[in-house]
């Protein structure tokens, strides 16, 4: 046994002996004081579908562990469903609740002395919150997703959760009528498993896989096929070969393993979130990453992946075409990757690689071939101007014009801009401005999938552009910019911003610019007042008074803004 063995705390010495009688309560024998102490963090839970079959999962890992000599000790952790939370008040606790995740998990592994973690979770908050509790404790860890949900069907189309809002904006518009938006509600969800496109789940796992914490293949699994079953007993083996040689996470997490990760986030199309989520991992881990590396990975690795919520298919087409190995091995290729970085399994990125072919299957086109991308250059561009002195991201997939300047519209809340875009307010042309929504203004910085859904829906997603200091569903695309920094409840620009401003959205020369006189904005910033906050007791004052600028990663543990 490594030296590095924790739960030797309960091995040995008579003032031991309290520790170990409980532990035979919860199934200890003498033999098995001796062994690795595995926690296992289920995300289980019956409020989404994106968890509910995790506890499946759980018992496979649970069996495996037993059978690889260790002794695994199962908890539970929180999940909250963004789909289901999306566009009502209670959409501000979605990231908060990656703290609380990350905060239980640790809380529960080093009161514990555990030796090892398996995490296993399913909506979008799972994947970061454990991993930035994987990245602080730095004890062997391995993070198994529990798998994308199949997509549904209509009228010969796939249907993923973000049809059902795209439709309520189609219905709104006179686009469709009531029986079909009720047809594509019945039918989008079909059953367990995270959203089906490229959304913020699917982005998360992804760039777990391609950092090395979770198996090959594994992060594009469907959650109802068998060898996602499979794929969570192999994890726990891993792991306790893992305990054993004492590989740690911040030997995997390393920087090239974030470049890797940002990579692949950019070629398969992700999630905006994936840069406050990889922010946040660095900053737990302790590696230097800042908002404009995005940009730097982005300017070298073209889109490759032709992936909902822009493009045509779903994470389990892409998991037949290939998975993220396929996508990983043609970025090894062009010198796009670190092949020399470690991962959980104990070989380096480019020996797990070593069979992948280096160029798809010419008899699909989900992952384009190399010297025919979708985009030349990734699609999270990091925009900076007066507008957004920190940085913003826009998500620029799909973009017929990537240049957008118009009046402002501007709402303080994201109830009120749905309620014009609903009603026909919002004519084309406009820049809708949405803010009070940053991590320490709304607080909990809520996505902004109902309005811009319904902007698609409704016909104007070419003709209208939107920027917010909240964020975006991995579901959302057209001109959007999201995490302006500094937010409005701390006096940056975008609380300054006024009806009918011109505003410029240029994602060729990255500008973020609201444009008007530099003395002007000067007087309106002077006259500025901090809003009173909206909360003041429970979970979510308590997070506004503690967390960072999205620019940062909206960490809890870190300078407030």
């Amino acid at each position: 046994m490594s030296d590095n063995h924790r739960s030797s705390l309960i091995t040995s010495g008579a003032e031991r002996t309290p520790n170990r009688a409980m532990l035979r309560a919860v199934g200890f024998g003498d033999g098995d004081f001796e062994k690795p102490i595995v926690g296992v963090a289920n995300g289980y839970s019956t409020i989404t579908p994106c968890n509910m079959g995790l506890n499946d999962l759980a018992d496979r890992a649970l069996s495996s562990l037993r059978d690889a000599g260790t002794m695994p000790q199962v908890f539970g952790t929180i999940t909250v469903s963004d789909g289901i939370s999306m566009g009502t008040e209670g959409m501000k606790y979605s990231l908060v609740s990656r703290e609380v995740i990350a905060d239980s998990i640790e809380t529960v592994c080093q009161a514990q002395s555990v030796d090892g973690l398996l995490a296993i979770g399913g909506c979008d908050k799972n994947m970061p919150g454990a991993m930035i509790a994987i990245a602080r404790m730095n004890i062997p860890s391995i993070f198994v997703y529990g798998g994308t949900i199949k997509p549904g069907h209509y009228d010969g189309r796939d249907l993923t959760v973000v049809s059902a809002f795209e439709a309520v904006g189609q219905y709104s518009a006179r686009r469709i009528g009531v029986a079909e938006l009720l047809e594509v509600e019945r039918r989008a969800c079909p059953g367990a498993g995270s959203c089906g496109g490229m959304f913020t789940a699917n982005t998360m796992s992804s760039a777990i896989e391609a950092m090395g914490l979770s198996l090959p293949f594994s992060s594009t699994m469907a959650a109802e096929d068998s060898e996602k079953s499979e794929s969570a007993a192999e994890s726990a083996g891993v792991l306790a070969a893992a305990i054993e040689k004492q590989i740690l996470p911040r030997n995997i997490l390393t920087r090239k393993a974030f470049e890797n990760a940002i990579a692949v986030v950019m070629a398969v199309g992700g999630s905006t979130n994936a840069v406050l989520h990889l922010l946040a991992i660095a900053h737990a881990a302790g590696v230097p990453l800042t908002i404009d590396d995005f940009e730097e990975v982005r300017q070298r690795v073209p889109v490759l992946c032709d992936l909902k919520p822009s493009g045509r298919y779903v994470a389990t087409d892409l998991h037949q075409a290939g998975g993220i190995p396929q996508v990983m091995k043609m970025l090894l290729a062009h010198d796009r990757l670190h092949g020399d970085e470690l991962t959980i399994t104990g070989r380096t990125v480019a020996d797990v690689l070593e069979d992948v072919p280096a160029e798809p299957r010419t008899d699909q086109d989900v992952i384009h071939q190399w010297s025919k991308p979708l985009y030349p250059q990734g699609h999270l561009a990091i925009l900076k101007g007066n507008l957004a002195t920190e940085g913003a991201v826009a998500k620029i997939t799909g973009v017929k014009d990537p240049r957008f300047t118009g009046p402002a519209r501007v709402f303080d809340s994201e109830e009120s801009c749905l309620q014009a875009i609903l009603s026909g307010e919002i004519k084309p042309g406009a820049v809708v401005v949405i803010r009070y929504e940053g991590p320490r203004g709304g607080p909990g910085m809520r996505e902004m999938l109902a309005p811009t859904s319904a902007i698609i829906g409704a016909g104007l997603g070419d003709a209208v552009a939107l920027i917010t200091d909240g964020r975006f569903s991995g579901g959302t695309y057209g001109l959007v910019v999201g995490h302006v920094a500094p937010e409005a409840a701390v006096g940056g620009t975008i609380a300054l911003v006024e009806e009918g401003d011109s505003i410029t959205i240029d994602a060729e020369t990255r500008l973020l610019q609201l444009n008007i006189a530099a003395e002007d904005l000067q007087r309106r910033r002077a006259m500025w007042r901090p809003r009173a906050p909206r909360y003041t007791r429970g979970v979510l004052a308590k997070y506004a008074r503690l967390v960072s600028s999205s620019s940062l990663g909206a960490v809890t543990d870190g300078e407030a803004a």
